[in-house]
């Protein structure tokens, strides 16, 4: 007899996708959740993104950058402000950063172990301690070690670059939406793909001013670009793999929590359990708190009107938040597809659908269902 297969335990959101349809269902209520945490998010990353880029460019190699998040405005109010917290917190972009340089992979990351990068990287390190003859022979010592802070410091750019287009897109979204051109999650998602597309090749570069003279780190002619070279390491590192979090699973080996293979890290965006939002250690409590200030009224307004009211408030913007990252990742599986999702072609269907087959291999034991659910 035949042996039966299986269907796919996401075979009906491989079929949504195949008819123009989005990992986040479409309903009103998602739209004005999605829209309007994305108008909280595109404000939060335009301040993270100025806050790297000032990192990237204004604080290379320095040791104790104690004032790197005031990006070079230092006055007694906002260091008052940042003791008591009243601020953005600008560590959640550096765990963003972090966990994109960790996970590395493209060719970003292959070009920052190029002799060409370390050519250019040993130049700047050179340059910034010409007058420092103690740094320059503990480089010859240990060759690597400010090399390494360098190829973090081009993450610290790229992201920021990176965040800078996801920013304008963001709030380009909000403003179609508030003049009702944006009605559906389908419209949300095109939008998205339409603006990853049209960015795709805006080059990612680097450099340093250095004294009377500028120093480049990642130049143009490396050819480096937005949507290959940071959106899809973003995602991978970030929506997919992540980190785990502190205090939430144990990092002894010996008790075989955290998984062996950085591949197999299931620890992102995708996946994570918004009920531990607002516990101590967990980096996107950070993001939630930061978005929690800039929702905008409609977004509020929602908030107040459910069962707890503001009591879960950062939890439901977690919930929230997922639902348009999915709705990201959709614009990105879109994108990256081997033939448009919808075409009718026999040939183009079958290749569609084992694409995205592999990608709901992954998707499986993330918070697909939970976002499609009615919240409680």
């Amino acid at each position: 007899m035949p042996t039966m297969t299986a269907p796919h335990p996401l075979a009906s959101t491989i079929e949504r996708l195949l008819h123009g349809e989005a990992l986040l269902q479409d309903s009103p209520t998602n739209v004005l959740e999605v829209v309007g945490i994305l108008h909280s998010y595109g404000i939060i990353l335009d301040a993270y993104s100025n806050n790297l880029n000032y990192i990237a460019e204004h604080q290379f190699l320095r040791f104790f950058p104690f004032f790197k998040y005031f990006n070079g405005d230092v006055t007694l109010a906002k260091l008052l402000k940042h003791w008591q917290h009243d601020r953005i917190n600008f560590e959640y972009a550096e765990y963003c950063m972090k966990a994109m340089f960790w996970h590395g992979g493209g060719r970003y990351d292959t070009y920052l172990d190029s002799p060409e990068f370390i050519a250019l990287a040993k130049k700047a390190i050179r340059a910034r301690f010409a007058s420092n003859p103690i740094v320059l022979s503990m480089d010859q010592l240990f060759p690597d070690f400010l090399l390494e802070q360098v190829r973090q410091l081009a993450y610290y750019r790229a992201l920021g670059q990176f965040w800078r287009i996801m920013s304008d897109m963001f709030m380009t979204l909000s403003d179609q939406y508030d003049r009702r051109k944006i009605k559906t999650i389908p419209q949300v998602v095109q939008h998205i793909q339409d603006a990853l597309v049209a960015a795709a090749g805006s080059p990612i570069d680097y450099a340093v001013n250095l004294g009377n003279s500028t120093y480049e780190i990642v130049p143009r002619s490396a050819k480096m670009t937005f949507l290959m070279d940071t959106a899809v390491p973003y995602v991978e590192a970030v929506f997919f793999r992540g980190t785990p979090f502190s205090g939430t699973v144990s990092y002894n080996a010996q008790a075989a929590k955290v998984p062996i293979e950085q591949a197999t890290f299931a620890y992102g965006a995708l996946y994570a359990d918004p009920l531990p939002v607002g516990g101590s250690g967990i980096p996107p409590t950070l993001l939630m708190q930061d978005m929690r200030h800039f929702l905008p009224d409609y977004l509020h307004q929602f908030y107040e009107n459910s069962l707890r009211h503001e009591d879960d408030l950062l939890v439901k913007i977690c919930q929230t938040f997922q639902k348009s990252m999915y709705c990201v990742t959709t614009a990105a599986i879109r994108g990256l597809a081997p033939h448009p999702l919808e075409s009718p072609e026999p040939a183009h269907r079958s290749a569609n659908a084992a694409y995205l087959t592999g990608w709901m291999d992954r998707l499986v034991s993330s918070q697909i269902g939970a976002i499609n659910s009615p919240y409680p």
